[in-house]
């Protein structure tokens, strides 16, 4: 049994040391000191426990001093290891009075706490210690019950008692009876806000119990990590983000912050709800296409075609042809009776000059057609050589064009084209059928 005490009271020992570095909590130190009382009242007279056990003026040696001091540390889920010194004198050893026997302890202790950070705060400590009585020494194994009240999160007091029952015969069993001061610290703060560093979040920022420890820089009440705008006051709607034009389009996403739009605008308003943003949009009381920056297509002719589509803008025309006239077949017969009386030197591919009066009727033509293409054609009759003529008609066909190019008339619209003597239009036996065949014609190409 002397043995198994020591055992014991060396594994606790070792157990509490063993496990100081173990699972931190806050403030997972307690350090106590205040004074002890030794009660030696015969502990197996059971009959006698309830009426005898706080009879301090027959029973207890109090010495009201401080006599103790403990020192212990929270390992995590309520338990506590620890050890505890105290010293006392005896002069009482229950009903007995004797001379003054000098009384030292020292303990380990394993604590456990029943209701975790509270006020009131009660536990139960088992442990093994060694205890001198006039120098004599013997082990204990030991069992209390104690409270602290705490004032504040580092400091309260403490009130215990434990049994300690000796394993040697000539030990001392007895109860120890301890009251003192209890102070809390070991806790880590690294922000200062308040918040221990294991319960805080953001260990390293200052921040709000609200929200375990982080911070709300802009104060919306909506925790920084949380806050797609922490520097800025806004909604939990907005996941924290200012919207102040209240048109459900955050400020940081609202390409115009000040005026209520839609989201589908970047929050920015579409007046005519043509799908250009006003600010983007020429025409913004006038719904166009976004080519061409919201303004509806111009038709200034009026034709029904476009003028980005009209090919002559300017000039009413007709669908089928882009937006320009169409050449009819009376209009076609008028430039031909035109282009009949044009005239040339005899022999020759230039120009009478009585002829451009003529040409200012044939190029009026031409101008209302602005995208229709035209063949220049030159004919002879069959006096002469072939040859001769078919290079007199390609000769007076140029001859035509190019003096219509010269007055104004594109030169891709125009094509020269000599026919010779091949397509008569009458009789060259006859001296008014080689006059009509003797011509220029100006046809439309199709």
């Amino acid at each position: 049994m002397k043995h198994l005490s020591k055992l014991l009271v060396v594994a606790l020992i070792f157990v509490g040391f063993n496990n100081l570095q173990a699972q931190d909590e806050n403030n997972p130190w307690q350090i106590s000191f205040g004074t002890n009382a030794i009660d030696v009242y015969p502990t197996g007279d059971v009959s006698s426990f309830g009426n005898e056990l706080f009879n301090v003026n027959d029973h207890w040696n109090l010495l009201p001093t401080f006599s103790y001091i403990g020192v212990s540390k929270n390992v995590g889920d309520g338990f506590s290891v620890g050890a505890r010194g105290s010293l006392n004198k005896i002069q009482k050893l229950g009903d007995v009075r004797v001379s003054t026997l000098a009384h030292y302890a020292l303990d380990g202790t394993l604590k456990y706490n029943i209701l975790k950070e509270t006020t009131v705060d009660p536990f139960v400590e088992i442990g093994g210690g060694y205890t001198w009585v006039d120098g004599i020494g013997a082990g204990t194994a030991n069992a209390g019950v104690g409270a602290n009240f705490w004032f504040s999160d580092n400091f309260g007091i403490t009130l215990q008692s434990t049994y300690k029952h000796a394993f040697e015969d000539y030990g001392v069993k007895h109860w120890q009876h301890l009251a003192g001061i209890a102070i809390k610290f070991g806790g880590t703060d690294t922000d200062g806000d308040g918040i221990y560093d294991r319960d805080d979040a953001c260990p390293e920022v200052a921040g709000l119990e609200a929200f375990n420890g982080c911070p709300d820089a802009d104060g919306d009440g909506i925790e920084d990590s949380k806050d797609a705008c922490p520097n800025a006051a806004g909604s939990k709607e907005m996941n924290g983000c200012p919207d102040a034009d209240g048109d459900g389009v955050a400020d940081k996403d609202d390409a115009c912050p000040n005026e209520a739009g839609i989201a589908a605008m970047g929050g920015c308003p579409d007046g005519d709800g043509d799908g250009v943003a006003d600010k983007d949009d020429a025409c913004p009381a006038e719904a166009g296409p976004a080519e061409n920056k919201g303004c509806p297509w111009a038709d200034k002719d009026g034709d029904s075609v476009l003028d980005k589509d009209d090919a002559c803008p300017d000039v009413a025309g007709t669908v089928a042809n882009k937006g320009c006239p169409e050449v009819t077949a009376e209009v076609q017969k008028r430039l031909n009776d035109y282009a009949r009386t044009i005239l040339f030197d005899s022999g020759r591919s230039t120009l009478s000059p009585e002829t451009t009066s003529v040409f200012v009727d044939i190029i009026g033509i031409l101008n209302e057609y602005p995208n229709a293409k035209f063949t220049v054609e030159g004919h002879t009759d069959s006096q002469g050589a072939a040859a001769n003529n078919q290079k007199l008609s390609e000769s007076r066909a140029n001859a035509v064009r190019d003096f219509l190019i010269e007055k104004g008339v594109g030169a891709d619209r125009l094509q020269a084209l000599g026919y010779g003597e091949d397509r008569p239009i009458a009789d060259n036996k006859t001296r008014s059928g080689r006059k009509e065949n003797r011509r220029t014609e100006i046809n439309l190409i199709k």
